[in-house]
């Protein structure tokens, strides 16, 4: 992990987060990306030739570690890390950082340790019972200036987990054409 994607973790874990109701959607195209409902991996994907997964970190994280907001999002328990770079065409798009609260790794069809490159959105979405709530959209401060972040509890098998996005500068949020 270069010194770049661990400052632009570092502005993920500071964002002040809003309701999506409150927040002020630099264009149409932008609310589009931070309100998608479904996998944005499966949204990125259809945006380019080949779409990628750069996993950075894939380990356990002490409950004491967590913020409390994440706490009183999915739980006080230690969680699987799991932070990746999204690609569209080698281009970073999308930094993402998860977690999984221990309880949310048993008793599933998958295991989310051995996830690795496979985007994690596309294993959840194919679930059947999969759903997204309490998504919050902000601002994340960084030296490239600010970037749109969004994080939202995924359910899968009943069991959540938290993700958080950023997307990065060349991301297709800040394009002006329309998804």
């Amino acid at each position: 992990m270069n010194q770049t994607t661990s400052l632009y973790l570092t502005a993920l874990r500071q964002v002040t987060w809003q309701q999506p109701d409150h927040f002020r959607y630099p264009d149409e195209n932008a609310k589009i990306w931070l309100l998608e409902q479904g996998s944005l991996s499966h949204l990125m994907a259809q945006h380019c030739q080949h779409f990628r997964v750069n996993l950075l970190r894939n380990q356990v994280m002490s409950h004491d570690a967590l913020q409390a907001d994440e706490i009183d999002l999915l739980a006080h328990e230690d969680c699987l890390l799991r932070q990746v770079v999204l690609l569209g065409d080698e281009v970073p798009w999308v930094l993402g950082s998860t977690l999984i609260p221990r309880s949310s790794l048993q008793d599933q069809s998958h295991d989310f340790t051995q996830q690795g490159e496979i985007p994690l959105g596309l294993t959840v979405f194919s679930s059947d019972n999969a759903k997204r709530d309490a998504l919050q959209v902000g601002w994340a401060h960084t030296a490239h200036g600010p970037l749109m972040a969004r994080r939202s509890r995924l359910w899968m098998n009943d069991k959540p987990m938290l993700v958080a996005e950023l997307f990065l500068p060349d991301s297709l949020i800040y394009s002006k054409e329309r998804v």
